[in-house]
């Protein structure tokens, strides 16, 4: 099935219905660039789009803020290429429907000046409110200002907004990190090895301007993409060579991320420096509560993006903020439904941020206060549902952890144990959550998990009497004992079909030195079990003595059938996607069930 928005009733008008009801009405008109001077003199490569190429009337605009090269120059003789790989889809929305279309090269990227001194660096979030000044000083913007953007450029949303320029009115954060540390790089407390690595390549590959690089990532593979296009007054591009140049200099990912191997580890050149430095969540107090907001993510969203779209909504006291949730990888590229009715999503997320600018930015009445404030899809059922909180109910269904693998909603008697040899080769594959945010292509999400799960340890439910609908975290509390002082744990939750198919769910990982729960602070509000990841609460592993581990599974909304079966595996390995925890030491682990020492599952119900 689709993901079509006419699936179920949750919209009064669907996304779809709007954007067709809101067909363009101007030409793009031909981009004029120019550098912008930042206080400290660093000069950021600036595209301006206006419908009609119209100068003389004042629109409404969109801000995007990008490190992966506004617009590339083209090969002599090249037809038919995108110059702007990264931001068409933007341009070519909003520009034809009335909005004034601004895209920058942050700083140290592209054709702009200056280097990066980390990832989403503080000191761009301080050359933003200077964009948002030129913005509003120009001749053809009406002093509205929104901003958008996938990933990188979705939390650069947040950054604008919280410097709480009075022009900025809406921000559409898409798929985009509250927490830097926890939604992306070390989720549970877990360095995904190679998305630092494959990030430092695309990043070379750019900032460089390294075209044997640029090869192997599909976004910016084509060879008729040649530099970073110079600005108009760049007439010999010796300006834009020079800022390539300049950004040799630029910070190196694997070298940066692994500072911070805790949550609150600083610089050591900077104390003042931790992972809450570049994430959203450190500036909430400075975004406006008059700031429209809307989150968008999708189930398959990398290691936690679905989290960071959830704690904004959650966290922001703002009047106005939405959520949508869908069965999409990163940036929506692919719809992830086992059932899908066709690779490419087929809801239009754009359409449904442009019906939000609209309300918010172009003044229009697009009936958008009548809809419910979340929008989220529930998979196998393939249906979109509404809702007007999160999590959409407060119910819960417990499964126990019994001898012989089972999975049953009655708890256990007196405590038996499985044995778990921890396999360090064994991984989740190459079609997983987990590359597309690596800018690696995937298309067939988890099509060989009956193969990969059959090699985990496993407790499986009896065949469901009747069809079970979950939307929210699965909670697992996991009694176990190590032979070794850590442990990296893998919990995967499956859906067993009456054939036998075994569909991946979701999943959630933690590290063992990291069990400790905290109450969440007031910046960062979760509806599931949270954690500092700070360097003072970790514990090391008692060798051999039960220890509950209890974390929250990635969200999810799903329908598990009649007759299905559900199952929970364990793997203290996915050495596709991650390190070792303890490194060359495969720890032996010894999964309790019954008594005191229940293993359990909790399902949002």
């Amino acid at each position: 099935m689709p993901d079509r928005d006419d699936l179920g009733s949750a919209w009064k008008v669907p996304p779809s219905r709007y954007l067709a009801g809101r067909p363009a009405e101007h030409r793009l008109g031909k981009p004029s660039s120019t550098y912008v001077t930042m206080p400290d003199g660093c000069r950021l490569a600036v595209d301006v789009f206006l419908p009609d190429g119209d100068a003389g009337r004042r629109w409404p605009t969109i801000l995007i803020l990008t490190p992966y090269v506004r617009r590339f120059e083209l090969a002599p003789g090249a037809t038919g290429v995108e110059p702007s790989p990264n931001t068409s889809k933007y341009r070519d929305t909003f520009v034809p429907r009335g909005y004034a279309l601004v895209v920058v090269d942050a700083r140290g990227t592209g054709a702009s000046f200056g280097t990066r001194d980390s990832f989403r660096s503080p000191r761009e979030r301080d050359d933003y409110r200077v964009l948002a000044d030129w913005i509003v000083a120009q001749p053809w913007s009406d002093g509205a200002i929104g901003a958008t953007g996938i990933s990188y450029l979705g939390a650069a949303c947040d950054f604008l907004a919280s410097t709480g320029h009075k022009a900025v009115r809406a921000i559409a954060p898409l798929f985009a990190v509250w927490d830097t540390w926890a939604d992306n790089y070390y989720p549970g407390g877990l360095l995904i090895k190679r998305l630092a690595l494959v990030y430092d390549e695309l990043m070379l590959a750019l900032d460089h301007d390294r075209r044997d690089l640029r090869a192997q990532f599909a976004y910016f593979a084509n060879p008729a993409l040649l530099g970073p296009l110079p600005v108009d007054e760049d007439r010999d591009g010796s300006l834009a060579r020079k800022a390539v140049r300049g950004h040799l200099a630029n910070f190196r990912m694997p070298d940066f991320i692994t500072e911070f191997k805790f949550r609150d580890d600083a610089l050591p050149y900077d104390p003042s420096f931790t992972s809450a430095s570049f994430s959203p969540y450190n500036y909430l107090d400075e975004i406006p509560p008059d700031v429209a907001v809307y989150a968008v993510s999708g189930w398959m969203d990398g290691a936690g993006y679905a989290n960071g779209a959830l704690s904004r909504f959650l966290t922001l006291p703002n009047a106005e903020r939405r959520l949508l949730l869908g069965p999409w990888d990163h940036g929506a590229r692919v719809n992830a439904s086992p059932w899908r009715g066709r690779m490419e999503p087929e809801l239009p997320v754009l359409g449904e941020v442009l019906r939000f600018f609209d309300q918010h930015l172009a003044g229009r009445d697009t009936g958008l206060a009548h809809e419910a404030p979340i929008h989220y899809f529930t998979m196998h059922a393939e249906e979109w549902r509404a809702a007007p909180a999160w999590p959409p109910t407060e119910g819960k269904r417990v499964f126990f952890a019994t001898s012989g693998n089972g999975l049953a909603t009655v708890p256990p008697g007196p405590g038996t144990t499985d044995r778990i040899e921890v396999d360090f080769t064994w991984g989740s594959g190459s079609q997983t959550r987990y590359e597309r945010i690596a800018g690696i292509d995937a298309t067939d999400y988890y099509a060989d998990w009956s193969e990969r799960e059959g090699k985990l340890a496993s407790f499986t439910s009896s065949p469901l009497e009747e069809a079970l609908e979950i939307a929210g975290h699965p909670v697992v509390s996991l009694w176990l004992a190590s032979s070794e002082p850590d442990a990296a744990v893998f919990v995967y939750l499956s859906e067993v079909e009456a054939d036998g198919t075994s569909r991946y769910v979701t999943e959630g990982l933690l590290r063992a030195i990291h069990r400790a729960e905290a109450p969440a602070p007031r910046n960062y509000r979760t509806t599931w079990p949270w954690r500092t990841f700070a360097r003072k609460d970790a514990r090391p592993m008692p060798t051999g003595e039960p220890q509950l581990l209890r974390f929250a599974l990635l969200p999810i909304a799903w329908r598990f059938a009649k007759g299905s079966r559900l199952r929970l595996s364990i793997a203290g390995a996915d050495a596709d996607h991650f390190v070792q925890a303890p490194h060359g030491r495969p720890p032996v682990l010894t999964v309790l069930n019954g008594g005191a020492q229940a293993t359990m599952l909790e399902l949002p119900v």
